[in-house]
């Protein structure tokens, strides 16, 4: 048998979640994931829930992380292209932990949820601030409603996991390049 650390758990716990779900994840097969008894990981954890607790936190820090880097970039255009290259960045570098906050986050306890859906909210302000300095600036048209920009923008990122693939035709660099030139010309600006 291994000797694991919680982390260990959690990483394989994420990896489970992202690929099989929450409910397609029982502790038997995380254990045999890890190549330990299922009910060795309660040695670490006090159950399911609290592992996907601890993936989907994981994954809203890199997310935010990564939001606030954006923020350092000087000129709203850049912000832009920043958070955009960070998001597709939070979801190709940490899959699992990503995958499984966007898509299983309605099997946390309701407190949790309410919880997530406010670092999800705050997440999204990041993007409706930048957005809102491009129209400032002039990047943007004028009329641009930022509130929905930001849900626009968001559901193309999300998408990203799901087709993208490193050995691809599409290199990453060119695809955050390319995703910002679609947001941009999309809300009336130009790259």
């Amino acid at each position: 048998m291994k000797r694991l650390s919680k982390d260990d758990i959690i990483a394989g716990a994420g990896r489970r979640f992202a690929t099989h779900g929450y409910h397609g994840t029982s502790m038997r097969d995380l254990g045999d994931d890890l190549g330990i008894l299922g009910s060795s990981i309660y040695a670490h954890v006090g159950g399911k829930q609290e592992l996907l607790v601890a993936v989907i936190e994981g994954g809203a820090e890199h997310f935010e992380a990564s939001a606030r880097a954006a923020l350092d970039v000087e000129g709203a255009s850049g912000q832009l292209r920043a958070f955009i290259k960070g998001h597709i960045d939070v979801i190709l570098d940490h899959r699992a932990e990503a995958r499984t906050y966007l898509s299983e986050v309605g099997f946390l306890d309701p407190d949790r949820r309410a919880i997530v859906a406010q670092r999800r909210d705050r997440y999204e302000m990041y993007l409706v601030e930048i957005l809102d300095a491009c129209v400032l600036e002039g990047v943007l048209r004028k009329d641009v409603d930022v509130r929905l920009a930001s849900i626009y923008t968001l559901s193309i990122l999300n998408l990203v996991d799901r087709w993208f693939s490193e050995s691809g035709r599409v290199k990453r660099a060119e695809l955050s390049e390319d995703v910002y030139r679609f947001v941009l010309r999309g809300l009336g600006g130009t790259p």
